[in-house]
């Protein structure tokens, strides 16, 4: 396990926002691209690296769709990018790598969450294709422009839902048992041992890798759900979301860091700390919480709003290298690389 994976005293707390985090920091020239990048948390990610001087390219499923949401934001592109569709995935690295731009920086936010079974064209199970798949085949694809940046880093949304399953060598793809949110634990797990592996294949090129927990964020753009990136899905009903502190009793989100209840500027905040802080210019292949590397953390049972929030600190199943190399290997045989 990689003797990194510590706290390192950040400065930063649960409550910092991405606004808080990029002070001082100036990415002028620097090319970002984030899935998922027009609403929720990839939003409000965008948001703060342009204003810090980046330009961002946002990949979405629908550009028309995004656009508006992208409007007054500097130095921002959309480009049409499906990650359950792998020659939409190889169209849209081909179209930036002829573009000529390094890459700096890639924010794997977007997914989907738990939901009833769906497979892709492959019969692929879609979270753990798009969660997981998607964006590895999509890293892959731009590792000339990630190379060329001379100092990248790759930032993948993860959840303490990681905590919920370890990836199911033998069906993985859940032939027969399904249950939705195991799913979406295999495919959480998936995110943080890709960082781990990248980081060690990659390190030697300046490439860095990261897995991030952005906490619990509540929207109510399109009801109920709770969204991590990009991911939103109303699998949660009002008075369940009560129950567990996520609204209160007329609705509204309820706001407590300290519980991982964030605000979509605060759900940010930690990947644009992976993605941009000086204080992990040595460090790679760690998962992060709170704008500062999570401890270990013991397995226990998942509870999405209690009020432990030791819940969503790393366990040892999502960092071990040995995972981490036969995921890297199971995932090049399912995209046939």
């Amino acid at each position: 396990m990689n003797d990194t994976q510590h706290p390192i005293g950040s400065g930063f707390t649960a409550a910092s926002t991405a606004g808080d985090v990029l002070k001082g920091i100036d990415l002028s020239g620097k090319n970002v691209i984030v899935t998922g990048g027009h609403n929720g948390i990839g939003l409000e990610t965008t948001r703060a690296l342009s204003k810090a001087g980046a330009s961002v390219l946002v990949g979405a499923r629908s550009p028309e769709r995004a656009a508006p949401a992208l409007e007054g934001i500097e130095r921002v592109e959309v480009d049409r990018l499906d990650l359950l569709d792998p020659a939409s995935i190889s169209a849209f690295a081909a179209r930036y790598l002829a573009s000529g731009r390094p890459l700096h920086i890639l924010i794997n936010n977007a997914g989907i969450m738990s939901g009833p079974l769906v497979r892709d064209a492959r019969g692929y199970e879609s979270q753990f294709a798009t969660n997981h798949l998607g964006h590895f085949q999509l890293t892959l694809g731009l590792l000339p422009a990630l190379r060329a940046a001379h100092g990248a880093r790759v930032v993948n949304v993860t959840s303490g839902g990681h905590r919920l399953s370890d990836i199911r060598w033998d069906d993985p793809h859940f032939t027969t048992g399904y249950e939705g949110m195991l799913g979406y634990g295999q495919s959480k797990t998936a995110n943080v041992l890709f960082a781990v592996e990248l980081d060690r294949r990659w390190k030697a090129d300046g490439i860095r890798g990261y897995a991030v927990h952005p906490g619990i964020v509540h929207g109510t753009d399109l009801g109920p759900h709770l969204a991590v990136g990009e991911e939103r899905r109303q699998w949660l009903s009002d008075a369940e979301l009560r129950a567990m502190g996520i609204i209160d009793e007329s609705g509204r989100p309820v706001h407590d860091p300290d519980r991982e209840l964030k605000t979509p500027q605060q759900g940010a905040s930690t990947s644009v700390f992976a993605a941009t802080s000086p204080l992990l210019d040595d460090i790679g292949g760690v998962y992060l919480k709170d704008n500062d590397i999570s401890p270990v953390d013991e397995p226990t049972e998942i509870n999405f709003g209690a009020d432990d929030n030791i819940r969503s600190y790393v366990v040892p199943h999502a960092l071990d290298p040995d995972s981490a190399r036969r995921l890297w290997d199971l995932s090049e045989r399912l995209l046939g690389t």
